[in-house]
């Protein structure tokens, strides 16, 4: 097992199982050493709790930034997920550009929309700006309404195998280099993961369940993270995920009241065994 210094930067909530206090578990799970950059602190995440504290960090990036390179730090991988604003997003291809070991993936999870909708303070000036992150990216995970908003396409809640095709089309003529589109469901009973690779395309496949959580899209891309920088290829790093996320909704579903995450403490167990094969 490769042991990697990984830089994830996200936000962090004290309460609410998403973002990196979903990455940094996860990642040192899978024997990485995690090293984070919180791009702002929250006492919950905002799905569903209502009041909760924002503290933004935009503003330490840059510095942040200065004092790694002086200690000379570099990273074998950096993994993004929810960025606040265009400001960090631009800090962030910064930091992947000065910091980033030659040949160590930068991956993105452009997190900023889902079920057609940006999510609340975005607008399309931000997804722009997330799209030309994406497309410096080597490795990017949208769901479909990500991947629709960045090569603006219009976004459709029904949809086959050919618009898929055509989707996955217009973001590799765009620049995007490899990609895992999550979510995609070509029957009611089924949903999984398009694995764009090299101009190949594969898919992983697996049950539907009726009801997620907030929160699984990370668990889902801190997981294919953690098992890329063990080794496994692309493909098997998406369908480990795809399994440990599948496993870890279900888990949430046996909890009484546990409605603002996903358990997936309980799981990392099958997940460190998973990687071991």
């Amino acid at each position: 097992m490769a042991y990697n210094r990984i830089l994830s930067i996200q936000d962090i909530s004290g309460v609410g199982q998403c973002s990196l206090t979903v990455a940094l578990p996860i990642l040192s799970a899978c024997g990485q050493e995690t090293s984070i950059l919180p791009s702002a602190v929250l006492s919950t995440h905002t799905g569903g709790f209502t009041g909760y504290t924002f503290r933004d960090l935009t503003d330490d990036m840059p510095a942040i930034e200065a004092h790694w390179k002086k200690e000379v730090l570099d990273f074998a991988a950096l993994y993004t997920g929810y960025l606040g604003s265009e400001k960090q997003i631009d800090y962030v291809k910064s930091i992947a550009d000065s910091l980033l070991r030659e040949g160590a993936p930068f991956i993105v999870d452009p997190a900023m929309a889902d079920a057609g909708k940006l999510y609340p303070g975005f607008d399309e000036a931000f997804a722009k700006a997330m799209g030309r992150l994406a497309f410096s990216a080597d490795i990017i995970l949208p769901n479909i309404t990500e991947a629709c908003l960045i090569t603006e396409t219009e976004y459709r809640e029904d949809y086959d195998r050919a618009f898929i095709n055509e989707l996955l089309a217009k973001l590799t003529e765009r620049g995007a280099k490899t990609v895992i589109l999550t979510g995609i469901s070509y029957s009611p009973e089924t949903t999984g993961v398009v694995v764009f690779e090299n101009g190949e395309y594969a898919y992983y496949e697996h049950e539907r369940l009726e009801r997620g959580s907030h929160g699984t899209g990370d668990v889902y891309s801190s997981t294919f993270v953690g098992a890329l920088m063990n080794g496994h290829s692309v493909f098997d790093s998406a369908r480990i995920a795809a399994d440990f996320t599948l496993r870890c909704i279900k888990r949430t579903h046996t909890l009484d009241n546990h409605w603002y995450g996903p358990a997936f403490e309980p799981e990392l167990g099958w997940l460190i065994n998973e990687l071991a094969k």
